[in-house]
């Protein structure tokens, strides 16, 4: 069966279709198993053609069609996960941008599907009545909803995550109020699986994110600079010639957004005057990010130097009385040394 079915895999990978490349990658496996049953049938035909083997021949049906049940199964699972990654490499080979949480969202419900379709026909094979069974799961599912509202909770939080896609796998999110930051790695029925920043992976449950803040760290738009610089207070009258190079600096800095930046003085601050810097950097890549904050904050301060300004440090002022001085203490005369020392011991 290899040397009939592996060559005409190899012929039909070539052509590029993805249906057909699954279909055919995932029917290997099964089309053994199915010879196996069908030998089977035929070997247990005829050891109970003429009545013998009763038992054989009355447990043989059922569990050769739940065989063919689970083959199926295997087949139809095997089929989905190839065409995930047929779409997936198709999408690469096409320098097209997929979306890996929506893929991994359409195979979840087909493979939920098929094992829920299976389960059925198994019970109906095995003489269980369906409309029953399904009455019965009315009457239970309350009872089971009430006994697992976490688990349900959860799963909708998931389904939620798939239809509107605040993130997706390889996104990095930030949830103010929790320690929660990081990669998503995986998004689960149950819980989303986030790589923090110090490699320590977090499990969230799925039904935080129906009400949690969330921050998409990946889909900035920019980044932003926001500094305050200290100017020494000497240097009060340099202040509109500082300001206005620094302008002209941003202004012309290919690294930031020109449609918004600021460089003014900000306020008095306890030992300095406070110049405030804010603009936003055209990159959002994080070593880009610092490069142009470093290239910015270096320049400014080489425009505060060429002004004959210094940037202040925090320094303290004493201001002492008029006609207040100090002196300098020279050694203890001699006699009076001797004199101490002469005299009598206080009891």
């Amino acid at each position: 069966m290899d040397r009939i079915l592996v060559p005409f895999i190899n012929r039909e990978a070539s052509a590029g279709n993805i249906w057909r490349n699954a279909i055919l990658e995932s029917l290997n496996p099964p089309v053994h198993g199915v010879i196996w049953i069908v030998g089977l049938t035929l070997a247990v035909g005829f050891l109970t053609r003429d009545g013998g083997f009763t038992l054989l021949s009355g447990f043989f049906p059922p569990a050769r069609d739940l065989a063919v049940i689970a083959l199926v199964v295997w087949f139809l699972l095997r089929a989905v996960g190839r065409m995930e990654i047929g779409f997936q490499a198709r999408a690469k080979n096409k320098g097209q941008d997929i979306d890996p949480t929506a893929i991994d969202a359409i195979g979840k419900l087909i493979r939920a599907a098929i094992i829920i379709t299976a389960i059925l026909v198994a019970m109906q094979s095995l003489g269980f009545s369906i409309s029953g069974l399904l009455a019965f799961g009315g009457i239970g599912g309350i009872a089971i909803g009430f006994a697992a509202q976490g688990l349900v909770a959860n799963l909708f939080g998931g389904l939620t995550i798939y239809a509107s896609r605040p993130f997706k796998v390889g996104e990095w999110i930030i949830m103010p109020g929790t320690e929660v930051m990081g990669e998503v790695q995986s998004i689960g029925w149950r819980a989303t699986r986030v790589m923090g920043f110090d490699r320590r992976p977090f499990y969230v449950p799925n039904a935080m994110f129906n009400t949690a803040v969330l921050i998409n760290h990946s889909r900035m738009t920019a980044r932003r600079i926001q500094e305050y610089l200290h100017l020494r207070y000497r240097d009060i009258d340099k202040v509109p010639a500082i300001v206005a190079d620094a302008n002209k600096l941003l202004s012309e800095h290919p690294g930031i957004e020109h449609d918004f930046f600021v460089f003014q003085m900000d306020s008095y601050g306890d030992f300095a005057l406070k110049m405030f810097l804010y603009a936003f950097t055209q990159t959002t890549d994080y070593n880009e990010y610092m490069s142009i904050k470093e290239d910015i904050l270096l320049k400014i301060g080489n425009i505060v130097r060429a002004h004959g300004g210094e940037l202040a440090v925090p320094t303290s002022t004493v201001h002492m009385p008029d006609g207040l001085s100090f002196q300098k203490s020279g050694p203890t005369p001699e006699p009076f040394l001797q004199g101490l020392a002469e005299s009598p011991q206080s009891a």
